[in-house]
């Protein structure tokens, strides 16, 4: 099914001239005969699509280039594409190609001016979220989660501030970060690429962004639907960036590749106008409280530095929702000062009986487990006391997926029975105990 651009989100606007993409019209020419070179296409209408802008701008940026002698005319009309002309690149063309190349290794997509990305995110900024009770459950799908978590979770995602949940592990964090990620819902504009100061900084990334299939403009068409924006954007749902304990501080930094002499965007920047979670906080090589600091300036102030590789700093805008999830009781890996900068605290503890239940029979329904009553006592009244009736929301999912493995090897129905619990049991936690060595 086609998806429209939202209505909820301001797109783009079209260039209407070469003046209006805001980028310099040297590297916009260079970046078109680059193209041209390392693609071998010779058709307007081709390079428009691969410069993303529309077919009069790029036909201008040929004509510019005929003018200085860098293209010409192949002298030939395909009549598989509207008749249009070919176009190659003279020597002079080639030489200035190759040279722009030696600069940088940039080509494709035009990018976006820092300015224009800046404006672009005011107009979609995960801040501008309004989700109510119902669509926070929603996105929080099968997980059963007592009313007051929701009640505490909704103003925080609202909000668009920093959060940071902590408690027991095994009781859904993760799970948590993952529904208010889908509960975001709309879809924004990620640019392919953002300029500043004549550097390429690439954003889009397939692995992060989730373009949506929209009903773009064919720009050779002759009927237009009206729907049209900034073709320099690509139309996702709201990123979502999940790291954990492979999570370093070099990875918010620009990423520099010397051969290619263009930029990365670091993690921040790829989920701005989404979410950025980290996940099991306190497992990473750097201290918390290092890591929280590097993000002092932004949480703040909404705004975040970068330094290219000359060493010249600059701003972006820092528009992300982020989420801090750790096992770790917050006192002990932060000081007062990093806590106050999270603006929402909030524990996530373990289900009590009646929830653990439901979340045993539900789990044990997905899974065609039948529920033996005899089975569910023997664990409550024997095996749960030893642990303190310590409740876990990994817990079911665990045990009858031990006894479904149990089952199968034995080749017998699926079942729960007393036996099966303690065999589960036993995969479940480590009795403490001396070993020789």
């Amino acid at each position: 099914m086609n998806m429209q651009p939202t209505l909820g989100v301001t797109p783009p606007p079209l260039p209407r001239s070469l003046a209006e993409t805001g980028i310099n019209i040297v590297m916009l020419r260079d970046i078109l005969l680059k193209t041209m070179f390392r693609t071998n296409q010779d058709l307007v209408s081709k390079l428009s699509k691969s410069i993303c802008l529309p077919v009069q701008l790029t036909q201008e940026l040929v004509d510019m280039a005929r003018t200085q002698r860098l293209l010409e005319a192949t002298g030939t009309l395909h009549a598989t594409s509207g008749n249009e002309m070919g176009y190659q690149l003279t020597d002079a063309g080639k030489a200035r190609a190759q040279d722009a190349l030696s600069q940088s290794e940039y080509y494709g997509a035009v990018p976006v001016p820092m300015d224009a990305y800046a404006q672009q995110m005011k107009r979609q900024s995960v801040r501008n979220l309004k989700l109510t009770r119902e669509e926070l459950m929603r996105g929080m799908g099968h997980l059963i989660l007592p009313p007051d978590l929701i009640g505490n979770l909704g103003p925080a995602v609202t909000s668009g501030r920093s959060i940071l949940m902590y408690g027991p592990p095994g009781n859904g964090k993760s799970s948590i970060s993952n529904g208010i990620r889908a509960a975001l819902g709309d879809k924004i504009y990620i640019p392919r690429a953002i300029e500043y100061s004549g550097q390429v900084i690439s954003v889009y990334d397939p692995i992060v962004h989730t373009a949506a299939t929209d009903q773009a403009d064919d720009p050779t068409a002759i009927r237009r639907s009206g729907n049209r924006y900034d073709g320099r954007y690509v139309y996702c749902d709201r990123p979502a960036v999940i790291t954990g304990g492979e999570l370093t501080l070099d990875m918010l930094d620009l990423k520099y590749n010397p051969v290619a002499r263009t930029y990365q965007a670091p993690l921040q920047l790829k989920s701005s106008g989404g979410i950025f979670i980290v996940d099991d906080l306190g497992r990473q090589s750097e201290p918390p409280q290092k890591l929280v600091n590097r993000w002092i300036v932004p949480l703040e102030e909404s705004r975040d530095i970068l330094a290219l590789q000359s060493g010249e700093k600059f701003t972006v805008p820092f528009d992300t929702l982020v989420i801090f999830s750790t096992n770790f009781h917050p006192n002990e890996i932060f000081d007062g000062a990093a806590l106050r900068r999270i603006f929402f605290k909030i524990k996530v503890d373990g289900p009590n009986q009646e929830n653990f239940l439901k979340i045993f029979a539900m789990i044990a329904r997905k899974k065609q487990m039948p529920l033996n009553e005899e089975a569910l006592i023997y664990m409550l009244k024997t095996k749960y006391p030893t642990i303190n009736n310590t409740f876990a929301n990994y817990q079911p999912v665990f045990l009858i997926d031990q006894m479904i493995s149990i089952c199968n090897f034995e080749g017998i129905p699926y079942q729960m029975t007393p036996e099966l619990i303690d065999r589960a049991w036993g995969n479940m936690f480590v009795r403490d105990e001396s070993i020789a060595k």
